[in-house]
């Protein structure tokens, strides 16, 4: 039976009650349940404004046939209780997977208005559903949602996933976090939709050959939504009126962020910071990495190794420096704090074995973020002993959270069972800090954090991608993923330079390594140097925060003369390039923008821009072509200039036609860079450090 209420579809088919609900502009949100009413909340989605889409409802007489359409898109439900999807010209955009005895597929031709009640169909004795609920003994439901593939399609998105292509159609993705990757499943395709899988539930999706199909180990309903835009920036930007936007980026995330593993104690960090000034170097941020306290869950400064944080802060800021410190969700079972953040409920729970979710430097729990009294826990003992000192801001590490063992089934949060709502935990980790620095009277909120899920970035989320290799082969995994988290929602993203493990300070190897992803770094959402280095040295002590061990340096003169002085010219290229990447985050926070966007992004109608992943629009107006292979390999490499558009190649000034493929030389100097001809006048000067004779 097919009817309509409030504005919305609803299907009931036996025990299966099916809405499909305007959300926002030429959007729906489609969900289904085998329980009496839906219970799973918004999820990643904002409420509905004030204003209502009114919707146009069509139902047959017999109630056996529907359709609604929400502006720009329109939904059809057939007599077998298929779900398709049309854009305004009659487009078949989706349509939802049945192999049964009782119909299947539609055949209606793209481009033509279908009549769901004349469509022709075909039988299958496959047996398989649209939307597959298969009960689980005495709980809730394992749910198998499936579409039809489509072989010209290209599908972008998802979040973050350690390889090196950013399409991706036939690729298999786990929808679950772990230290270096993160799921945000929200994809943009080439056929003109968006469709967000609004589920946190542990899971996977396979945009296969033949079949799309999301899975969910254990949930309470089906909850997607869908989008039709005529443009991929367009359905961005619908995107983000549902899901949120990010804040301003404050004017310390415009320029260079210092990091390294680690920071030991006060008088390291200051030198740091004064040898900064010293040389002249633009320098933003600097940052206090793990076990600066004495036990984890402390959230606190070991006193003996940083002995007057106030003092410290105050000593920064008089030379305009902000400062970052980690955090982690890790609790000691020795610490101050365990006994009553465990006898209170605010740690992650075990299903099975003892209440010990990690094994590092001691055994820990887990804060549940999840649970809204243990974020208020946690950010009464940040305020007191980090924000009241005068740290600026947060970095949220082992977001996922780490798990030593990622026996998902195990754990469970106050808002359930992490098989069904695990994967919202790192958007609650934000939440807890963004919250705490809005009552704060903050505004302009960055939270630098390990890991997320759809609508992270309402929160002021700055995904970095994890504790990566240190390797060419890692640096082109990081361009597709920075790309695809763009396409998923997350404006913010950053990278350690150089990655992180591996590298060794001396190694020529590693010091171009390092020169070619500071070059790509500087355009990148924020520029941020981090690395575990070798040789690492000696712990200071056997206890608290002398325990231990950090790597070498990773400031700009530890790898060289020569790898100096380029690190030099490109950190001030990004400090010159100020305005441009103001206006850039301008974008993001109003529209949902990416800062570094795929070429289709900006030239969607150039069909090459589709197919090209090893390059990048930063912002509206520079293509960045990074050097993603050691010299040894490679000393040139193609180029393509989008059609249309004339350019202006930055390091020589010489122009050049678009719809072109480059074959261009690079050395160790600089990496290929392009501007549109049109904003070339305006942005020359930032380039004057690079600039070399044609």
């Amino acid at each position: 039976m097919i009817y309509k209420e409030n504005n919305s579809l609803f299907l009931r088919n036996g025990r299966e009650l099916v809405k499909i609900q305007p959300w926002g502009t030429n959007s729906f949100r489609v969900r289904s349940t085998h329980y009496d009413h839906f219970k799973n909340g918004l999820n990643a989605l904002l409420p509905l404004s004030n204003e209502k889409e009114s919707a146009q409802i069509k139902i047959d007489d017999a109630g056996e046939v529907a359709s609604i359409t929400n502006g720009n898109i329109t939904a059809k439900i057939d007599r077998w209780h298929k779900i398709s999807y049309y854009n305004e010209t009659g487009k078949l955009l989706l349509d939802e997977y049945q192999r049964s005895l009782a119909g299947g597929s539609d055949v209606g031709q793209t481009g033509e208005e279908v009549d769901t009640s004349l469509v022709e169909h075909f039988n299958s004795a496959l047996n398989l559903d649209p939307r597959e609920f298969k009960a689980i003994p005495g709980g809730d439901f394992e749910l198998r949602a499936r579409f039809e593939a489509n072989s010209d399609e290209r599908i972008y998105g998802m979040g973050q996933y350690q390889q090196n292509f950013v399409n991706l159609k036939d690729a298999s993705l786990e929808l679950a976090d772990r230290n270096s990757q993160a799921t945000v499943p929200f994809y943009v395709s080439s056929l003109g939709y968006g469709f967000l899988w609004n589920n946190p539930a542990i899971g996977d999706v396979k945009f296969s050959k033949n079949i799309t199909e999301w899975h969910a180990r254990s949930t309470k309903e089906l909850d997607y939504w869908v989008t039709a835009g005529k443009t991929p920036r367009e359905i961005e930007h619908q995107y983000a009126n549902v899901t949120g936007k990010v804040p301003m980026m404050p004017e310390y995330g415009l320029g260079y962020w210092q990091c390294k593993l680690r920071y030991r104690t006060q008088t390291e960090l200051l030198e740091a910071a004064h040898e900064f000034k010293k040389r002249g170097l633009p320098i933003n941020v600097i940052v206090i990495d793990f076990f600066h306290w004495a036990k984890s869950g402390d959230f606190s400064f070991d006193k003996k190794y940083w002995p007057d944080p106030k003092a410290m802060t105050t000593e920064l800021h008089k030379m305009g420096i902000k400062l970052m410190v980690s955090v982690w969700p890790t609790v000691d079972q020795t610490g101050d704090n365990f006994e009553e953040m465990n006898e209170k409920g605010y740690l992650v729970g075990t299903d099975r074995g003892v209440p010990i979710t990690m094994t590092f430097q001691g055994n820990n729990g887990f804060v549940d973020f999840t649970n809204p009294d243990a974020q208020k826990y946690v950010w009464h003992l940040i305020k007191k002993n980090y924000y009241d000192n005068g740290v600026d801001f947060f970095w949220l590490d082992e977001a996922e959270p780490e798990f030593t063992v990622y026996d998902f089934d195990n754990y469970r949060y106050e808002k359930g069972s992490v098989l069904q709502v695990g994967n919202r935990y790192p958007l609650d980790y934000s939440k807890t800090f963004y919250d705490g620095l809005k009552s704060e009277g903050k505004t302009e909120i960055v939270n630098l954090v390990r890991s997320a899920w759809a609508g992270s970035q309402r929160y002021g989320a700055l995904v970095w991608s994890g504790d990566i290799d240190s390797s060419f082969r890692s640096m082109r995994d990081q361009l597709a993923i920075g790309l695809n988290m763009g396409m998923a929602g997350i404006p913010w993203w950053t990278t350690d330079i150089g990655g992180f493990h591996g590298g060794v300070d001396t190694s020529p190897d590693f010091r171009e390594l390092v020169t070619r992803w500071l070059q790509f770094a500087t355009f990148c959402p924020v520029m941020r140097m981090h690395g575990d280095r070798e040789p690492h040295t000696l712990p200071l002590s056997n206890e608290g925060g002398g325990k231990m061990p950090a790597g070498a340096g990773t400031e700009p003169w530890n790898y060289g003369e020569d790898a100096y002085q380029i690190m030099v010219r490109y950190m001030n290229l990004r400090e010159q390039l100020r305005d441009y990447t103001r206006q850039t985050m301008k974008q993001a926070h109003e529209n949902g923008d990416p800062v570094m966007r795929t070429l289709f992004y900006n030239f969607p109608e150039d069909p090459r821009a589709w197919k090209i992943e090893d390059e990048f629009m930063f912002g509206d107006s520079i293509l960045v072509a990074p050097v993603l292979y050691a010299k040894t390999d490679s000393t040139s490499r193609q180029v393509y200039l989008p059609a249309n558009q004339d350019w202006v190649d930055a390091i020589t000034g010489k122009a050049l036609d678009g719809g072109q493929t480059l074959d261009y030389q690079v050395d160790i100097n600089n990496i290929p860079i392009f501007v549109k001809a049109a904003d070339y006048p305006q942005l020359k000067d930032a380039f004057k450090d690079l600039t070399v004779s044609n």
